[in-house]
């Protein structure tokens, strides 16, 4: 037997050995026995708290033992020092994310955007590539410092058979690009951002005014004009509707119609993007393939008009077989191979006469990245690696006269 017999009496009555220890409580009315209570558990020790610090910093506790350890933080100093170093040893742990999105991450969020609710004013397609990478370079310059502001850029251009190149800092870039941007702003009829005092001419002209003038715009201030213009042109061209895209830019050596246009400035603001990524030495990537073709056949569109203009300088040979406008005349096959590639016609006789692959003397191939960078002036024709066969010069002159696409 192990329970108290009739003869027991009841305070010599012992719990069995391991049982929970029973306290005599208040006997109910009819009761013969006490109710037993059972005492509230012990709370954990020092040590088995300090015990648990580490999994406490990593958050790998249960809810009672976490609350347990951060009560006992608030009454032991050492275990509160101790487990602050425990959290910063944590926070080493965890793999440095980049600041860097994902290249994909802007066209993913805004195609699922406008699948759910499209643009009631859509952007003209056209004008997609300059809103895209002036959001890209934005996108860039948004944390550079003032130091970075100064960081010295040097712009590259071709020119009458020579290389040139003008020094200037990052946000004479962005003087620069806001300058001639403001050429399609008036044409547009908006502000010019140069206001009343803008000298009369083309980019170079507004850029050098604007570089002597602008001390106001020193450093970051620059951005937010540039950025605002940027804004605006691409608000207004598609509230515009229908048309506009045939609307004239004077360049002063020359016009585009506005499509054109929209779409040399956004090749301009890839390009001037990559000098400021190189010069901060951060890695910037080419435009979307489609862009790139556009920007591409833009620079194949113009090289007739531009072979005819080295031509009447003296800078070219002389035309061989004048054929009367719209007529088949001799042609040069220009393969773009890479993203963005694609194959061009090239009139060579006269920007008014008609490609055809039955009069063509020449073929050309090259990388779609290294022909704009060509284009941009960034490398000279004889640098260019380019496979080529056919007519020597007539390759020479179409070469060199999408080097001479470039300015400053």
């Amino acid at each position: 037997m192990t329970g108290p017999t009739d003869d027991t009496p009841d305070d010599a009555y012992e719990p069995p050995a391991g049982g929970p220890a029973l306290i005599p409580g208040p006997r109910a009315a009819g009761d013969d026995l006490e109710a037993p209570r059972v005492l509230p558990p012990a709370p954990p020790s020092h040590a088995v708290l300090k015990s648990l610090l580490g999994a406490w910093a990593l958050a790998a506790c249960s809810a009672e033992e976490t609350q347990a350890v951060e009560d006992h933080l608030t009454e032991c100093a050492p275990c509160a020092e101790e487990a602050l170093r425990l959290r910063d040893a944590v926070g080493l742990l965890h793999p440095e994310e980049s600041l860097d999105l994902k290249p994909l991450l802007r066209s993913r969020v805004l195609e699922d955007c406008l699948g759910k609710r499209p643009a009631r004013i859509p952007v003209p397609a056209w004008a997609n590539p300059y809103d895209t990478e002036t959001a890209r370079l934005d996108a860039l310059l948004r944390d550079f410092g003032e130091s970075e502001w100064d960081t010295p850029v040097r712009l590259k251009w071709f020119e009458e058979e020579r290389r040139r190149s003008h020094r200037t800092t990052v946000a004479g870039v962005i003087g620069h690009l806001l300058t001639v941007d403001g050429l399609v702003a008036t044409a547009l009829g908006l502000d010019d951002p140069l206001g009343p005092q803008a000298p009369p001419g083309g980019p170079t002209d507004r850029t050098e005014h604007y570089w002597k003038s602008a001390a106001d715009q020193a450093g970051r201030k620059v951005r937010e004009p540039w950025r605002e213009q940027g804004h605006t042109l691409v608000r207004t061209v598609s509230f515009a509707g229908r048309g506009v895209a045939e609307l004239s830019v004077d360049y002063g050596a020359f016009a585009l119609p506005l499509g054109d246009a929209f779409l040399e400035r956004a090749f301009e603001c890839w390009v001037h993007a990559w000098d400021i990524a190189e010069a901060v030495d951060y890695p910037y990537e080419p435009p979307s393939g489609p862009h790139l073709h556009g920007m591409i056949d833009l620079a194949a569109r113009l090289l007739p008009g531009a072979l005819a203009g080295r031509r009447r300088s003296g800078l070219a040979a002389p035309a061989r077989g004048l054929v009367a406008a719209g007529a088949p005349g001799r042609t040069l096959h220009l393969e773009i191979e890479g993203a963005g590639g694609g194959g061009w016609d090239i009139a060579l006789d006269s920007p008014a006469a008609r490609p055809s692959r039955e009069h063509t003397v020449a073929e050309v191939a090259l990388d779609g990245l290294e022909f704009c960078q060509l284009a941009a002036g960034h490398i000279s024709p004889e640098d260019a690696a380019v496979g080529q066969t056919g007519d020597r010069e007539a390759i020479r002159d179409v070469l060199f006269a999408a080097a001479s696409l470039s300015r400053l």
